[in-house]
């Protein structure tokens, strides 16, 4: 038996195991800033990350006066993909770093997201030096109302790799906010991006085998995202003068292949490519193509066997 006849943990089976019914995200702006923004670590941001702070599919917090507010316009923009019967939601605090910010601040704005009725999970993407010892009492709070997913933006575990797009803290800062986070009983979702300036094939797998093997299960969610050049970023300038290499279609879902053959059954994979902003994406363009990334992954899985193999069944 496949994972929704896929051969890996993807994250639309596990809702689906969890909740028996295709569960959706909704993309959501806390109105926060990042301390690689406003002068704190730095002002520029990581060199691949957009002036949006990668929340150009999230609701505008300008836009809305609640987070309530948000919720229900974005479920009216997906509401034609919405079967009958269905209508759970990830609300997904996803632009910079949605614990930035005063506790009380947070406390407020997270706790409308998790007591709206139609929300199943709450999930935050934030920095792992950005979990101080109250906001992490917050969240083990709000845990107990209703399940809440950290997303911790790693990238990459090599420190060379990390200087170079100004990540801002060590490994060590990882993984001591791994620790807090499982302590406090909450599910750490890692970040990853495939094909950093610098960084061999090699170097990639080395991290999402790191990620395999955290703690006694691995990581318990993890998402793969194919490096997007967007204008406006200063990996944009560093790919006009020829310094950035980017994948073939065919390169990048053979590295996923082997990316997720490293990891735990057990780990959800949540993402296995990403959407770039059309209006700012330079490269790869092939990416645009949702579709044919898909089938291109799904052809290759069979080309190579992998659909047949022990490993991937449940």
């Amino acid at each position: 038996m496949f994972w929704n006849e896929k051969p890996y943990h993807s994250l639309d089976y596990e809702m689906k195991k969890q909740y028996g019914q295709k569960v959706y995200k909704l993309a959501l702006d806390g109105g926060m800033t990042c301390p690689n923004r406003d002068g704190t670590l730095g002002t520029g941001g990581c060199i691949f990350c957009s002036g949006g702070g990668s929340g150009e599919f999230a609701e505008s917090l300008t836009l809305h006066s609640s987070v309530t507010e948000q919720i229900d316009s974005a479920r009216e923009r997906i509401q034609s993909k919405i079967k009958t019967g269905e209508g759970r939601f990830i609300a997904y605090f996803q632009s910079y770093t949605n614990t930035y910010a005063p506790v009380s601040y947070l406390e407020e704005l997270f706790t409308q997201a998790i007591c709206h009725p139609d929300v199943a999970v709450l999930s935050i993407a934030t920095r792992p030096d950005c979990l101080p010892p109250d906001v992490l009492n917050l969240l083990k709070s709000l845990n107990k109302i209703k399940p809440v997913w950290i997303e911790l933006g790693l990238q990459t575990i090599h420190e060379s790799t990390a200087d170079h797009i100004r990540r801002g803290y060590p490994l060590r800062t990882f993984f001591e906010a791994y620790q807090n986070l499982k302590e406090a009983g909450l599910t750490v979702i890692a970040h990853v991006i495939l094909g950093l300036p610098g960084e061999t094939r090699d170097m990639v797998l080395e991290t999402v085998n790191y990620l395999g093997h955290l703690g006694e299960h691995g990581i318990d969610g993890i998402k793969l995202q194919l490096l997007h050049v967007l204008k406006g970023t200063d990996l944009a300038k560093e790919y006009d003068k020829g310094l950035v290499p980017v994948y073939t279609l065919e390169e990048y879902t053979d590295l996923v292949i082997d990316c997720i053959a490293l990891l735990p059954p057990q780990v959800v994979i949540h993402r296995i490519s990403g959407d770039g902003p059309k209006k700012l994406l330079l490269a790869p363009l092939w990416s645009d193509n949702k579709k044919l990334v898909l089938g291109t992954l799904a052809k290759r899985l069979k080309e190579r066997g992998i659909c047949q193999g022990d490993r991937y069944l449940v």
